[in-house]
């Protein structure tokens, strides 16, 4: 990591509170690029048609969750025991609630893996482009959500919005044009199943653009 809380004080008033948090920051990246590994798999099996991706994804969700809960019971007893300030609370908190985004895009790339095996043996829709396209943009959100982390950067957590409100857009066009189709030659499962795909992109965009706010009340302590 390029920054940390406590670069803006070499001499902190805790050092052993310091290091904790140090460390936490540390899992939760690890967390990150778990999850991001899991998000670029299941992309990978849907667009890619590479099943064998699919099946790595429920290993990487249980050490995903392991991280989580690891994460959330460290920052509770930092918080009962070692007397944090308002600022170290402050993080701690950001923490516990960045975490739960962290393991929602893990369920949703799983989601995902799980929709690439069953629509598997449909041909590729004409949407799939736009899909596609859909899921690199959130997966450069969540990369961005970490680096904005990692350098505590409050500007970089702000900008995650202007970036979901395209991801929100492209949606709504591809949802628009998978209810409006008019040719689905009587199966309508791969239909639902990339409405389903596009609303997990859109939720994991949404989880990125999260994880950017708490980031900035890391550095600022304002919500908005």
């Amino acid at each position: 990591m390029q920054a940390t809380l406590y670069d803006r004080n070499s001499q902190p008033q805790n050092p052993q509170l310091a290091r904790a948090i140090r460390r936490l920051e540390r899992d939760v990246l690890r967390m990150g690029a778990l999850v991001e590994k899991s998000f670029r798999l299941s992309h990978q099996a849907l667009f890619e048609r590479d099943l064998t991706a699919s099946q790595e994804l429920p290993g990487l969700d249980k050490k995903i969750d392991r991280f989580y809960r690891q994460i959330e019971s460290d920052c509770t007893t930092i918080i009962t025991l070692q007397a944090p300030t308002e600022q170290d609370l402050r993080c701690l908190s950001a923490f516990m609630q960045l975490v739960r985004d962290l393991e929602r895009i893990g369920d949703y790339a799983k989601d995902l893996a799980d929709i690439a095996v069953k629509i598997f043996p449909y041909a590729p829709h004409r949407s799939l482009p736009d899909i596609e396209n859909m899921s690199h943009n959130a997966q450069a959100m969540l990369a961005a959500s970490l680096k904005a982390l990692a350098d505590l950067d409050e500007v970089g957590g702000r900008d995650l919005k202007r970036l979901d409100d395209a991801v929100d857009h492209a949606y709504e066009l591809v949802y628009q044009t998978l209810a409006q189709q008019r040719d689905v030659p009587g199966i309508v499962e791969p239909i639902v199943l990339l409405a389903l795909a596009i609303r997990c992109l859109e939720r994991m965009a949404d989880h990125a653009t999260n994880i950017g706010r708490r980031v900035a009340y890391i550095v600022t302590g304002q919500t908005h």
